[in-house]
């Protein structure tokens, strides 16, 4: 079955200008009306200008306004790709595991440290290749955002739209984000599978410790990014996007949130990864990735559409066949075509 897909999907706020267009046209009508209605009453003006013609300049903008939106499609390029293919792959299998709790909105990273991630992760997508990834997001409980796969413009949209609001239950529980990472690789067996463990390192629930062991028993590396710093910094609370304070405890004391280096160390010592400090533009991902490229890579079917083809041409066409029609319309009637009936537009 063929796909459709738009290559510049920006320009069709061009189509806003329709209304633009309309509301032009009937204000000009309907001066025009007012200094012909000057001259007389509207039977005898219409006596006086028997080639006076009252729905072509109607006929000559619709013409106009649906070249444009033929054009506008033009713009916007839509492409039908077809010839379904199985194509055989090599990669590794990436789970990256982020922490959406609010300690992560914490700004002693700019402009937060969730930011801060989503640009690095955003990043770190586009340097692969045949691998698939995966998104988890976690703070007190843990979801799959984007199951493993190999569109990465997809895991980089999805990825987008991830806020401290995607988690209902809040707190920071690492042995959840792990448990939901590991249960994300569908090939089991495979020893080319990667856990990518982002958070400030608080951890409010639970041991993760015992889980990144078994995860490593299981084939799985799990390597672990700390962002943060180790003074600290408040979480500040939003509300319509103004800052309206800062997140305080049960006794109305300010709550700063800190860098727990220690326990990411040993998750990735236990799940036999590296640990990196993050910081810098990558938060250490490059780093991690020289690690995974050095991976064995396993071997994957993947259904792609191979090709995609420009549709543009056909909407030019049709702007031009539309616009040689309004040209050769005349807004005032003309007796010789009247004649011969060439446009029975009264």
């Amino acid at each position: 079955m063929d796909i459709i897909q738009f290559e510049n999907q920006e320009y069709f706020y061009l189509f806003l200008i329709i209304p633009v267009f309309v509301l032009i046209f009937f204000i000009a009508r309907y001066r025009q009306k007012k200094k012909l209605q000057r001259l007389g009453e509207w039977s005898l003006v219409n006596h006086m200008l028997p080639m006076r013609s009252g729905r072509r300049p109607y006929v000559k903008h619709l013409l106009f306004l649906c070249a444009f939106s033929a054009l506008v499609m033009a713009a916007v390029n839509p492409q039908v790709g077809y010839k379904l293919e199985d194509v055989t792959m090599e990669g590794v299998d990436i789970v990256i595991a982020l922490d959406v709790s609010r300690s992560m909105m914490a700004e002693d990273i700019r402009p937060n440290r969730l930011e801060r991630a989503k640009m690095a992760v955003s990043r770190l997508i586009d340097q692969l290749e045949s691998d698939r990834v995966g998104v988890v997001i976690f703070a007190g409980s843990a979801v799959t955002q984007v199951p493993l796969t190999s569109d990465h413009d997809a895991a980089r949209m999805l990825l987008r739209t991830v806020n401290t609001n995607s988690i209902q239950v809040q707190g920071t529980s690492l042995a959840h984000a792990l448990e939901r990472s590991i249960a994300s690789f569908s090939d089991k067996d495979s020893k080319s599978r990667v856990i990518i463990l982002i958070s400030d390192g608080e951890n409010h629930t639970d041991e993760p410790v015992p889980v990144a062991a078994r995860a490593q028993d299981m084939g799985i590396t799990i390597h672990t990014v700390g962002i943060g710093t180790s003074s600290g910094a408040p979480i500040p609370v939003y509300r319509n996007n103004e800052l309206t304070g800062f997140l305080r405890d049960a006794q109305g004391n300010t709550v700063i949130s800190k860098f727990d280096e220690p326990m990411l160390r040993e998750i990735a010592q236990s799940g036999g990864g590296m640990f990196q400090t993050g910081t810098g533009p990558d938060l250490g991902l490059n780093n991690i990735m020289e690690e995974i490229r050095n991976m064995e890579q396993q071997e994957y079917e993947s259904a792609q559409f191979s090709e995609y083809e420009s549709r543009f041409h056909y909407f030019v066409a049709i702007a031009l066949v539309l616009l040689l029609l309004e040209f050769l319309i005349f807004e005032r009637k003309n007796k010789w075509i009247n004649k011969i009936k060439l446009f029975d537009v009264s």
